[in-house]
């Protein structure tokens, strides 16, 4: 009787599955070309320390390895990310706009990891939260919204940055990632992609020595941050107000000098919570200026559990 074999089994890949490791094969290719996060650290460390060297040791990587690591990026996003020179490697627009994006990518892989560790613990939000706020804010409005977060939340860890509301101001540092929040003067507009809220608006008043006869008198006092696009229509219509004859560095400065006799102010509200009985606040009036004071963060941070409870806190503090 003839012997029966069975058949021998095939080796040959299925089509479906040969097609699934093109598929494969083609995503391996298709991240050679994204950027890794260690390549994201490494642009973030030169931008940082202004140099090769510096972030190779801050790192703990050699100089080589990081000349290296920038120059693949520089070649997977086809553009020069740093001007090299004797001095260091200062960013071009390029690495700007790149570096920008890192630091909020970098922050993200961070969300991911303690979010999902939280939900897999059903546990409460945690993790570092960082803001960046004007002085005034930073004084009078953060220390009770972050009492009642770190006793509802006392995972999270906040880190508090004081920016002057010059230029791009506290918004800048989320743009640039630096930053989750900014708690932010707002006039209206805000740099894209990032969005903004209103928490209230702050009046201004005339702020000088208590007792002074004729205070509309007295040099005006003045600094940087004071006039922004919100109040300068209303400084425009007043001839009343000289031009700046002292200025100072802050409104804290601004109100010593008033304090001392050297002057009037106007100042907005928060910064006069803890103004001494040695000067006395004049309202001015119902066409008295204002400005809103607001939180600004990026859509995606908006979404973490640890930016959310923030806002909440915020938006139930008691306004000046």
């Amino acid at each position: 009787m003839p012997l029966r074999c069975s058949p021998l089994p095939s080796y040959e890949t299925p089509f479906h599955e040969q097609h699934s490791y093109t598929e494969v094969n083609a995503v391996a290719r298709a991240s050679d070309a994204d950027l890794a996060p260690h390549e994201l650290r490494i642009l973030v460390a030169v931008a940082d320390t202004g140099g090769f060297s510096a972030a190779a040791a801050s790192l703990g990587l050699t100089q080589s390895a990081v000349s290296h690591s920038v120059r693949g990026s520089e070649r997977k996003i086809g553009a020069v990310l740093f001007e090299r020179g004797r001095g260091g490697a200062r960013p071009t627009p390029a690495g700007d706009a790149a570096i920008a994006h890192a630091r909020r990518i970098l922050r993200l892989l961070d969300v991911l990891t303690s979010e999902a560790r939280t939900a897999a613990r059903s546990d409460a939000p945690e993790g570092p939260l960082r803001i960046a706020a004007f002085r005034s804010a930073a004084l009078h409005l953060l220390p009770p919204v972050l009492q009642r977060l770190r006793n509802r939340h006392p995972g999270i860890e906040p880190h508090v940055r004081i920016v002057r509301e010059i230029g791009r101001g506290t918004a800048g540092e989320v743009a640039d990632g630096r930053a989750d929040i900014a708690i932010a003067t707002l006039d209206g507009t805000t740099p894209s992609p990032l969005i903004a809220n209103t928490l209230f608006e702050e009046p201004y008043a005339l702020v000088h020595p208590a007792g002074h006869p004729a205070p509309r008198t007295l040099p005006l006092v003045d600094w940087a941050e004071n006039c922004g696009s919100y109040t300068r229509a209303w400084w425009s219509t007043q001839d009343w107000i000289p031009r700046a004859t002292v200025e100072a560095e802050d409104d804290g400065a601004v109100l010593s000098l008033v304090t001392a006799g050297h002057g009037m102010a106007i100042m907005p509200a928060l910064s006069l919570q803890d103004a001494p009985a040695t000067v006395q606040i004049t309202d001015l009036g119902p066409t008295r200026p204002k400005r809103r004071v607001g939180y600004i963060t990026t859509p995606e941070l908006a979404k973490s559990a640890v930016v959310r409870a923030t806002l909440r806190e915020l938006r139930t503090t008691r306004t000046p």
